[in-house]
């Protein structure tokens, strides 16, 4: 009898638990976790900001994995010794932020590229996912990721002595904090330093770790000229408040000495003009560079120039992608196409500050393609691979590829259905994935599995049998560019129907 009263007592006293927004959260229901961080009662308040950065040929260390059906991005898995694992990123991670964008609602692809667009730094915001509902019950949408206004961003300002020098002087409190005092009129007030400044990095090395003297020298060692980020007070101020750090990736270029180009080329008769090959920079970074520009040709004529190192097709950042890959997008766009380039001046100043170029264009630049950009069949730059005659040989407009099942098992691709049409098709690539190494690209339309015909959504069974069988898994594609798909397929008419998974 004790033991039924203990439990009938225990179950009234359940009953009086609400919750309420004001006071917390007081319901069992909602709570967090039994093993919770204590950390993560702290961020009920704000988010997390991982910055992360990282070497030459070596990646960010986290892999990044969208949820069917949702528009959440998740980190799944963090690399071991990568910087995310030092900057506290961890698996269930809900990405909101990159940089000063909000990408809670972006595709995964789109997100992807701008990570990827963010060069050697990146500034996540992020959640855990076991508090992230409950802190937008408390603090609604807005408050999730924060972003900074066009005045209240750190700034990159370029500065040239003239006779009064850079024009200005420094004061410090201690080790790594630097105020910069401005000469009215000076070098430094023309090259958009604000006043008040604090001094946070010089030519893209950070001062935080610097003695007075130290930074002294840093200065004098610039030469004729420095890049400095700083921010302003109200930048300061806003920062703290939000618990974001004062980061490079959210800078905005100030009198910067040169910056990135976009090249729109339209195919002539002669082709476009010019030659793309992957080779080691002048700093010893291997890239795609740009030769045998012809002259009269259409990539003359929209300003391409001969060692011009490749930096996007059609908006999307080509780092990480293979020389194939980036022939297969440049081919994609058809008869016209855009690129962005930067010359090699270009390239040592911004691999000296370590950001990435394409942040400094803008964002329709960057992560769209330009209006005027138009996709057709497949076309020819300069000597172009020659077809593989021990294929089978496939009609016309169509092409069969063959898979094998990669390290983790899968193949890599995601596939999509339009629930209004007879019609599969592969929505996602993954890098370096088996699909991306046999040529799988974006919008391909599924014709045949294994030799079976397939067609649309009542398919997808027998598909998904066949890809269980013995590999090879043989498809037979037709090629639909990225754009023609966007534009035949309505936002939000597809069905998805496997997971994508990227190392970033």
């Amino acid at each position: 009898m004790e033991s039924a009263a203990d439990l009938q007592d225990t179950a009234s006293l359940t009953l009086k638990f609400e919750f309420n927004p004001k006071l917390g959260i007081d319901n069992p229901v909602l709570s967090l976790a039994e093993d919770h961080d204590p950390s993560d009662l702290r961020s009920l308040e704000r988010p997390r900001f991982c910055l992360l950065s990282k070497e030459e040929g070596r990646s960010f260390g986290f892999h990044l994995q969208q949820e069917l059906g949702r528009a959440r991005h998740v980190v799944c898995r963090v690399e071991p010794g990568t910087s995310a694992q030092r900057q506290g990123l961890r698996e269930g991670d809900r990405i909101l932020g990159v940089n000063n964008h909000v990408v809670e609602h972006e595709d995964s692809e789109v997100v992807i590229r701008r990570i990827q667009a963010s060069g050697p730094r990146v500034l996540l915001t992020v959640w855990a996912q076991r508090v992230l509902d409950v802190a937008r019950a408390l603090q609604g949408n807005d408050a999730l990721c924060p972003i900074l206004g066009p005045e209240v961003r750190p700034r990159l300002c370029h500065i040239v002595k003239d006779e009064g020098g850079f024009g200005f002087t420094v004061t410090h409190e201690h080790r790594g904090s630097f105020w910069l005092v401005l000469s009215t009129g000076g070098a430094a007030e023309r090259a958009g330093v604000p006043p008040g400044a604090r001094l946070l990095e010089v030519n893209g090395v950070s001062v935080e770790k610097f003695t007075h003297n130290q930074l002294s020298r840093k200065l004098w060692q610039s030469g004729e000229q420095v890049t400095l980020l700083v921010a302003g007070p109200e930048v300061e101020e806003k920062c703290r408040q939000l618990g974001m750090p004062l980061a490079a990736p959210l800078a905005e270029g100030w009198a910067l000495p040169t910056k990135p180009r976009c090249l729109h080329l339209e195919k002539g008769p002669d082709g476009f003009g010019f030659v793309l090959r992957e080779e080691k920079g002048l700093d010893g970074r291997l890239g795609q560079f740009l030769w045998e520009v012809d002259p009269g040709l259409p990539a003359e004529r929209a300003g391409m120039q001969a060692g011009d190192r490749l930096l996007a097709v059609a908006g999307d950042s080509v780092e990480g992608l293979s020389h194939e890959e980036i022939v297969s997008r440049i081919r994609a766009q058809g008869s016209c196409v855009s690129l962005t380039v930067v010359d090699p001046e270009a390239d040592r100043f911004f691999n000296m500050v370590r950001l990435s170029p394409l942040l400094f264009l803008e964002s329709t630049e960057v992560h769209g393609s330009p209006q005027d950009t138009c996709s057709a069949s497949l076309v020819e730059i300069k000597n172009p691979p020659v077809e593989d005659t021990a294929m089978p040989p496939v009609p016309v407009g169509s092409r069969q590829c063959f898979l094998y099942p990669g390290p983790g098992g899968g193949y890599g691709f995601r596939l999509s259905c339009v629930a209004s049409g007879p019609c599969l098709f592969i929505s996602q690539v993954t890098r370096g994935g088996s699909a991306a190494q046999a040529g799988l690209q974006r919008g391909d339309v599924i014709l045949e599995v294994n030799g079976y015909p397939v067609g649309g959504e009542t398919d997808l069974e027998r598909l998904k049998q066949l890809a269980e069988a013995e590999p090879p898994l043989c498809l037979k594609l037709a090629t639909r560019s990225p754009q023609g798909l966007e534009a035949w397929i309505p936002p939000g008419s597809g069905k998805d129907y496997a997971l994508a998974s990227d190392l970033l």
